[in-house]
């Protein structure tokens, strides 16, 4: 299957969108890699691509101004998409870093052919609200997971959610995105390896 065929059997298991109506959007797909390191987004930069992930991990995180404390507060991996979603959909200036944790390659797509995708065709307007519901539902979510689960919890819908993390993404930043030190992920890990056997 080829990168974009990859492409259009994700948005349809999203939003229901038939092949006709993908096609609409070949013209406006681009292929980019980042090596490890590198900003698919940073603070201050007003967002104006929806990428799709095909390989790798991304971190979004902010950086606390009294501190310097770098605080980690989404992870996007193979086959979801990255985007910084307040910025992306007003076009404001980004609070945050997005940076790739590992080599990692997209497709992404400019706000401005997304906009005219969203005129164009009703299945496309409809893509556009899922990818803001979604937005909205990721960040309320990721709330109140603070305020009414256990870090244990929060350890078990990391790994649901991006199965192949802990082969990317140093422990420190996993510990950072559980709100939780480093010595505590540990006994996390070791407590919930030991309940396997």
């Amino acid at each position: 299957m080829t990168e974009i065929e990859l492409l259009g059997h994700a948005f349809k298991a999203f939003s229901g969108m038939d092949e006709k109506e993908f096609s609409l959007s070949l013209p406006y797909w681009q292929h980019r890699s980042y090596k490890k390191g590198e900003f698919y987004n940073e603070y201050k930069n007003v967002c104006k691509h929806l990428g799709f992930i095909l390989d790798g991990v991304f971190r979004t995180y902010y950086i606390n101004e009294d501190s310097a404390e770098e605080k980690n507060v989404f992870f996007f991996s193979k086959n979801q998409v990255v985007v910084s979603y307040k910025s992306f959909v007003n076009q404001t200036p980004c609070d945050y870093y997005t940076e790739s944790m590992v080599e990692s390659s997209i497709l992404y797509i400019h706000i401005n052919h997304l906009h005219q995708l969203y005129e164009q065709s009703h299945q496309w307007e409809r893509f556009g609200r899922l990818v803001a519901e979604t937005a909205f539902n990721i960040a309320m979510t990721r709330t109140e997971h603070f305020m009414f689960r256990t870090p244990e919890q929060r350890y078990l819908e990391l790994i649901e959610k991006h199965p192949d993390i802990f082969n990317s993404v140093p422990l420190y930043h996993i510990a950072s995105y559980l709100g939780i030190q480093g010595p505590s992920l540990s006994r996390i890990r070791k407590r919930m390896a030991s309940e396997r056997f």
